[in-house]
C-alpha cells in the first residue's frame, strides 16, 4: 500500500498536477493539505476522483484537507472522521488496512502561535489515546515544525523563527514519544541534512534545495516497521511543498 501526502497550496491551482501525479504514482491513500476550498468549490474532475473514496474537508479560501482511499481497499464507502481537536478543517482520519490514517495540517502559528501549540498538545493526546487502544496510527501532512536544525538548510536557520522554536519542537517530540510514533522519513534517511519538503518561493530556493522539512509521515512503531521506503518527490508540482510518499508492506 502506498500512502502519500502533499500540501497543494490551493487545490484549484493544482488540479492538473494532482491528477498527473496520482496517475503516475498511483498512491492508495492520498492526504492533501491547504486545499483552500469548500467541498462545493473543489473542481468537478477532483470532487469524485476515479477509483477513490473521497473526503474533502475545507472552507472557502483557507486551510482544509483532503483524504482519499483507493476503492479496491474497501468494499464500501469508509467512515471519514474528524477528531475532537480538529478546527479550521485541519484533520480527517479513516480506518483502512488495519491502520487509522490521518491527513493533518498543523497551524503555521504566524497569526496565532498559541493556537498552534494547543493543536500540537491535542494531537499528542490523540496519539496517546490511539496507542492506549492498541490502534496503529499513521499521521500524514504538513506539521509546520522542523524537528531539529538538521531539518533546515543552514542559510534558513533562525532560532526564533516560527517552525524552529524550541517549545514547538518539544511538543512535536511529545507527539512522537507519547504516541509511540516514528518519523518515517528521518528513520529511513537519518544522515541526510538536505532532506527538505518546503522551499521559500523566491530566488531559486527550490532549485538550489535551500529549504525546510515540514511534511511528514508519522507511524506507530508497528506500522513503521512495515514501511521500507519513504521519499520526497522534490520535482513534482508547483506548490511550495513537495509530496512525500511511503510504501507499506
Amino acid at each position: 500500500m502506498k500512502i502519500a501526502t502533499w500540501n497543494v497550496n490551493g487545490i484549484r491551482a493544482r488540479q492538473a498536477q494532482l491528477l498527473e501525479w496520482i496517475g503516475r504514482d498511483r498512491p492508495d491513500v492520498v492526504c492533501l493539505q491547504e486545499i483552500k476550498a469548500a467541498p462545493e468549490q473543489v473542481p468537478e474532475a477532483l470532487r469524485s476522483l476515479p477509483d477513490y473514496w473521497c473526503c474533502w474537508h475545507g472552507e472557502r479560501a483557507y486551510s482544509g484537507v483532503g483524504l482519499h482511499v483507493r476503492r479496491s481497499l474497501l468494499a464500501a464507502p469508509p467512515e471519514f472522521q474528524h477528531p475532537e481537536f480538529d478546527f479550521e478543517t485541519r484533520v480527517a482520519v479513516v480506518p483502512v488496512g488495519g491502520f487509522l490514517i490521518g491527513a493533518v495540517y498543523v497551524p503555521n502559528g504566524g497569526k496565532d502561535y498559541g493556537a498552534k501549540l494547543r493543536f500540537l498538545e491535542s494531537m499528542e493526546r490523540y496519539a496517546r489515546e490511539c496507542r492506549s487502544r492498541g490502534q496503529d496510527l499513521i499521521l500524514c501532512g504538513d506539521m509546520n515544525v522542523t524537528r531539529t536544525d538538521m531539518d533546515v538548510h543552514p542559510r534558513e536557520r533562525k532560532p526564533n523563527a516560527i517552525g524552529q522554536r524550541p517549545d514547538e519542537r518539544e511538543l512535536f517530540e511529545r507527539v512522537l514519544d507519547g504516541g509511540g510514533m516514528v518519523d518515517v522519513g528521518r528513520a529511513l534517511d537519518p544522515e541526510n541534512d538536505r532532506l527538505f519538503t518546503w522551499w521559500p518561493p523566491w530566488r531559486n530556493m527550490r532549485r538550489n534545495n535551500i529549504g525546510w522539512r515540514l511534511d511528514y509521515i508519522l507511524a506507530s512503531r508497528p506500522a513503521a516497521g512495515r514501511i521500507p521506503a519513504c521519499s520526497v518527490l522534490a520535482e513534482t508540482g508547483t506548490s511550495d511543498h513537495a509530496p512525500v510518499i511511503a510504501e507499506c508492506n
